[in-house]
């Protein structure tokens, strides 16, 4: 597939898990004049196919197509004028088996990964009842497996804790592996709220809303939670941690 029938655009696909900075990596991103970017866009569909109860859904169900065919046509339609780089907030676990894969292809994929101790120790604070399918590091796996395959090298991976510890340097080489130019505006943005936020931000993007770039990491607070979890939430975070090791090899 070559542009992706839209002259000279980038479509950037960022594969993440929740509780990862992925809604700030998505506001460096539109912080790009050349840019423009979707919050979650199989999310509906998600929740459609599998019945799973979310803060939001109703609402979620209401706003976004329920057809992952539907999505696919809004990813791969005509960008609007100015813009060239089209990035795209992606969560593993909502790509059910049943959703194509295919339209992948010409797209520049990058994964983001985070330590699932500090996910789960994150997550719980707005979805007490959580299983590693919600994690979606599994899918995760299986995404960055197959793009690897079917690329024939591994697609990009950055980490949370070293995009919060170094934002510049790491996202240099996270627009280098992608083959676009850094930009620093995408090292500091507005306060508030944005247009392109999902309608399940109230339950999830409090933090976020009140940023103004990339927090420095504070793992000793998030190991400190983690710890203070029952037992259960720790062996999911025993069974994700070595997937995140794996893909996490790859890191730019």
């Amino acid at each position: 597939m070559t542009d992706l029938m839209t002259g000279d655009s980038i479509r950037i696909a960022m594969w993440s898990g929740p509780r990862n900075i992925s809604t700030a990596m998505m506001r460096s991103f539109e912080n790009r004049a050349d840019t423009m970017v979707v919050d979650e866009p199989f999310y509906a569909a998600f929740l459609k196919e599998s019945g799973l109860d979310h803060p939001g859904r109703d609402l979620i169900l209401k706003e976004q197509p329920i057809s992952w065919q539907a999505v696919v046509d809004d990813l791969l339609a005509p960008l609007p004028t100015g813009k060239r780089i089209f990035y795209q907030k992606h969560m593993c676990h909502h790509m059910l088996p049943s959703f194509g894969l295919d339209w992948t292809d010409g797209f520049r994929n990058a994964f983001l990964v985070r330590d699932p101790r500090h996910i789960l120790a994150s997550y719980v604070k707005s979805r007490p009842d959580v299983t590693l399918e919600d994690l979606g590091v599994e899918r995760q796996l299986d995404m960055f497996r197959m793009i690897a395959d079917r690329e024939g090298k591994a697609p990009p991976v950055i980490d949370t804790a070293e995009v919060q510890a170094a934002p510049k340097e790491t996202l240099t080489r996270l627009c280098a592996a992608l083959d676009i130019p850094f930009d620093a505006a995408m090292l500091s943005w507005p306060k508030g709220s944005r247009d392109s936020d999902g309608v399940w931000a109230p339950w999830w993007y409090a933090g976020v809303e009140q940023s103004t770039g990339f927090a420095p990491p504070n793992d000793a607070a998030r190991t400190a939670e983690f710890n203070s979890l029952d037992d259960d939430l720790k062996r999911i975070a025993d069974a994700a941690m070595p997937i995140y090791e794996e893909i996490s090899r790859y890191r730019v």
